[in-house]
């Protein structure tokens, strides 16, 4: 497979590059960290994937933090829906076989405790400005293919964690600071909202995944990626204060409070697995302990290797 990444210095993008050259995939990136095209000069980016010529697209990039969408959230619905139809455009002209787009299980937004596990069926009620970024670019999708004919598979990620990951996530964030005590000897961890509960994956069956369905994948379907089980943020922050080299207390800080927090998001990966076989096989416990070295080899200036 010739595949083209974008954003592929970031997160999940690294993983994604590592695990398609593992499989024996000819693989082009492109990231905006690495002097690529900006998502929203659409000019640029239809050359770089017509000079590449991939037979597949995965459209990692765009504005990932829930949080500063708040802050701005006309750069995050820029970013997300107009860079999303710049590359499905870039692509279609490209004569690109199929495109891999990922938006966030976010999309589903407010979602009733009878809606859980959250299957594609469900309405896209989005909270944040980032949610309804990613559902305008879910849709615009789904335009590419009801309207173009364009192969395109939706890819709905909910949590996912893993070597890499910034601080501006719970589980690494969580993992900074009781690091950071490590180091200074402190035994407060500070906390925002404990009670939510997410579907936790390891990123390496997520972009396990996005290989599978950019070989099994129906086109103009969408999919869940997900565990199909929900952990408390509390449950996690005590797993990884288990894992500290010295005993720690959380306490909450109002600062940490997103302005609106669902409550539950659990989704049902049940298309997925029916269409290309995935279940995810690293377990939750051995993800945070590596998610803990990680922060210990950052903040130690020597980052763990992958």
């Amino acid at each position: 497979m010739k595949a083209l990444v974008t954003g592929s210095a970031g997160f999940v993008g690294h993983h994604l590059v590592a695990h398609l050259g593992e499989c024996g995939d000819d693989v082009a990136t492109t990231d905006r960290a690495d002097g690529g095209p900006d998502l929203l000069d659409g000019p640029s980016l239809a050359q770089m994937v017509s000079a590449e010529r991939p037979e597949v697209v995965f459209h990692l990039a765009g504005q990932a933090d829930v949080r500063h969408s708040w802050d701005d959230p006309l750069g995050t619905l820029r970013t997300n829906v107009e860079g999303t139809l710049n590359v499905l455009t870039a692509a279609r002209v490209a004569g690109v076989d199929r495109v891999v787009t990922v938006t966030s299980a976010d999309v589903y937004g407010a979602v009733a405790a009878e809606d859980l596990p959250v299957a594609e069926k469900t309405p896209m009620r989005p909270v944040s400005p980032y949610a309804a970024s990613k559902a305008a670019a879910d849709i615009l999708a789904l335009q590419a293919h009801l309207g173009h004919g364009q192969d395109v598979v939706r890819a709905r990620s909910f949590n996912h964690l893993g070597r890499g990951q910034s601080d501006q996530f719970v589980c690494p964030a969580l993992a900074a600071r009781i690091v950071a005590n490590e180091r200074s000897g402190g035994e407060v961890v500070r906390v925002g909202n404990l009670e939510a509960r997410r579907d936790f994956t390891d990123v390496r069956d997520v972009v396990r995944a996005y290989r599978m369905l950019a070989i099994d994948g129906q086109a103009g379907m969408a999919y869940n990626v997900c565990s199909g089980r929900a952990v408390a943020i509390g449950e996690v922050a005590d797993r990884l204060l288990s894992m500290a080299d010295h005993p720690m207390r959380m306490e909450a800080d109002p600062s940490l409070l997103r302005p609106v927090d669902i409550p539950e998001l659990r989704g049902d990966a049940s298309l997925l697995q029916a269409a290309t076989g995935w279940v995810p096989v690293h377990d939750l416990d051995d993800t945070l302990a590596e998610v803990l070295d990680d922060w210990r080899g950052r903040l130690n200036g020597h980052p763990e290797a992958d």
